[in-house]
């Protein structure tokens, strides 16, 4: 019996500022790194009903379907894709865990301060009250990454995707030191990185044509 195709949902249109950082990216990127294959699904960007929030309470996207099995939220959703691809994650026990760590880190650690940080700056204060909190956590990570190619494992793993997605938000790359913009350039330079973008940005694109003028 072959196996359930892996379903990526995402909305059916955005307007032009995000695309190429919506964050279905991640789980495009993970899964032509790991040869797995997939289709794409869509939601309502304009209306985000009953069925949407019945698969993502918080009428985001991403969120994933495998089979019988539907996850949201995209670090649940790489760690489910990691299960199934050692590309994405080492089988050793020590290997394992080092990807973990690093992946709940880029979410918990960095995401967790850049996006408020990004949010607040929208607005132009004359001075953002996260500086200090961001690059503080910018400099540990540049820290570590001074000494190494990959976060986890001596390898690319899944936590690389999630951190340079995190990492690459235009706003934030004039605060990464040399460390950390050539982490950045390494892991971005990878073939199926430039495929997962070129596939969203022509994903919406393509809905363009029905759209009113």
């Amino acid at each position: 019996m072959r196996p359930a195709m892996l379903t990526l949902w995402t909305y059916d249109w955005v307007p032009p500022p995000p695309r190429g950082h919506v964050r279905d990216i991640r789980l495009r990127w993970a899964m032509i790194e790991a040869g797995l294959p997939y289709t794409v699904a869509t939601v309502p960007f304009d209306n985000r009903g009953p069925d949407h929030l019945a698969r993502q309470p918080f009428a985001q996207v991403p969120f994933l379907t495998d089979g019988g099995i539907t996850l949201f939220e995209s670090g649940a959703c790489l760690l489910h894709l990691a299960e199934k691809s050692e590309t994405l994650m080492p089988r050793d026990p020590a290997g394992r865990a080092d990807t973990l760590q690093w992946l709940i880190a880029g979410l918990n650690s960095v995401e967790m301060v850049s996006v408020p940080w990004w949010f607040i700056g929208l607005s132009r204060p004359e001075t953002n009250p996260l500086d200090g909190w961001l690059d503080q956590r910018l400099m540990r990570l540049a820290d570590v990454l001074a000494s190494r190619d990959w976060l986890a494992a001596g390898r690319f793993t899944v936590a690389d995707i999630l951190m340079a997605d995190i990492l690459r938000v235009p706003a934030l790359r004039p605060r990464l030191g040399p460390p950390l913009a050539a982490y950045l350039d390494r892991t971005l330079s990878r073939p199926a990185f430039d495929q997962a973008r070129q596939d969203q940005l022509a994903h919406f694109a393509a809905a363009d044509a029905g759209r009113p003028s």
